[in-house]
């Protein structure tokens, strides 16, 4: 499963991809919006960073206004992915750039209903959005589980991109799950490198050898 950053902060980026952990990262306006630099110029440079897809969002909520958007942002650099919302439009618009050539994102997806169909017109990616279900008493890895099934039965190409995570528990889940792609701040992905037990165990061996080096003084 590949590991993308959810972020439109440069740092956060740098400091992951620098591990060579980072497949990919996301981004979306509120995100970008955030930041103090121009956020073309924070697309180029996480594409850089991470040498691998870049979600970039569309503001627009309209047909002719999301292609012109979608092809606008990929212009901007070869990784960047056009991000459309689920809704009629937005999937009209996934079809009409998935044509053309363009990988296209789709987001905001809550239903195995909504997934089907984003693949259907070619989508790169679905964008199902795990946190926010969990957040309405809804248990939001169900729904990966029925996404990645009908990918499998239907062969479709499209990428199952889990969204909205909020801890590593969502992480092991969707790799258990046979999902492709999950996408976490760098908050979660901080917390999938601890662990107490690690932290403890270090810290023993550093002791143990200091005890060594002393003894032999």
């Amino acid at each position: 499963m590949k590991l993308f950053i959810d972020t439109g902060n440069l740092k956060e980026v740098e400091a992951l991809a620098q591990i060579g952990i980072l497949d990919g990262a996301t981004t979306n306006p509120s995100l970008l919006a955030k930041e103090s630099a121009d956020p073309r110029h924070i697309l180029t440079q996480i594409c850089a960073l991470v040498n691998g897809p870049v979600s970039a969002e569309v503001v627009a909520t309209d047909y002719a206004g999301m292609v012109r958007e979608g092809r606008d942002l990929a212009g901007i650099n070869e990784h960047i992915v056009i991000k459309v919302p689920f809704t009629k439009d937005g999937v009209r618009a996934c079809k009409t750039l998935a044509d053309e050539g363009h990988r296209v994102n789709v987001t905001l997806i809550f239903s195995a209903t909504q997934a089907w169909l984003a693949a259907k017109v070619g989508a790169a990616y679905v964008s199902p959005f795990v946190g926010r279900l969990d957040d309405i008493g809804t248990t939001g890895m169900t729904l990966i589980r029925e996404i990645v099934d009908i990918f499998d039965n239907a062969e479709f190409p499209t990428e199952v991109l889990v969204a909205s995570v909020r801890s590593p528990i969502h992480v092991i889940e969707a790799a258990r799950m046979g999902a492709d792609v999950v996408t976490a701040p760098a908050s979660v992905i901080e917390q999938c490198f601890k662990h107490p037990l690690t932290d403890i165990g270090l810290e023993r061996f550093l002791k143990d050898w200091e005890k060594a080096q002393a003894a032999r003084v």
